[in-house]
């Protein structure tokens, strides 16, 4: 029997370090989406701030995502510095929050305060999603390692400076070419911290052939969707 997934990319509008704000941007956007996997950018939930204090899976604040993916049925993989300390995924159904990825390849800074995780793969649906934040997405052993775990796609967040507006979707068509698999990157819009003022924008899904199937504008809070069938 065919399996069809619903996927959508979130870039929902960011106050850095306030979670509260964020976990209710980010319900809105569970809600608007319609779809049974919503991904959202690298550290959503608090902004692009190395020092923020890492979220656990039981924090109440993350109470209002846990409510819009119960009444969506919605998982829902958002960015967050996590226990570890990680620069983490965590997944969000409604039944609750895990965590479920650790950047494996740390930029600059992020080393000073973060340690690597290892290649992740949810499975939702009977649908295998490999996991990835951000650098990750530019290192071909990275999509590589988690392709040998065997996978159907490949999900990331990152965040890119405005000027960079492209680079996710070079390397999404470099892992669909190199592994046969679609690819969805959510991608911070409007300001995050940590430097970036203006961030690109541009989420995007694409077709294991590389095509691009759906795209956000540089603004913020826009979702992009698409379904894939198995």
């Amino acid at each position: 029997m065919e399996q069809r997934l619903s996927i959508a990319v979130a870039q929902p509008r960011c106050t850095a370090y306030d979670v509260t704000a964020n976990a209710v941007a980010h319900a809105a956007a569970v809600r608007a989406a319609d779809a049974r996997v919503v991904v959202f950018p690298e550290m959503s939930l608090t902004g692009y701030e190395l020092d923020a204090a890492p979220i656990s899976p039981d924090d109440e604040r993350l109470a209002p995502i846990v409510a819009a993916c119960a009444e969506t049925g919605t998982l829902a993989l958002v960015g967050a510095p996590v226990p570890g300390p990680h620069i983490g995924i965590l997944a969000v159904d409604g039944d609750g929050v895990r965590v479920a990825y650790g950047k494996v390849h740390l930029h600059g800074s992020e080393a000073v305060d973060f340690v690597p995780g290892q290649p992740a793969v949810i499975d939702v649906d009977g649908v295998r999603l490999g996991l990835a934040v951000c650098r990750d997405t530019g290192i071909p052993a990275h999509a590589a390692r988690t392709a040998a775990l065997g996978i159907d796609g490949y999900v990331a967040g990152v965040v890119h400076a405005d000027h960079e507006a492209e680079v996710h979707g070079e390397r999404a068509r470099r892992v669909a070419a190199d592994h046969g698999v679609w690819v969805a990157m959510a991608a911070f819009a409007g300001p995050t911290g940590g430097g970036f003022d203006r961030t690109s924008g541009r989420s995007g899904i694409w077709s294991a052939d590389g095509v691009l199937l759906a795209e956000a504008s540089p603004a913020p809070d826009e979702v992009a969707r698409a379904v894939f069938s198995k």
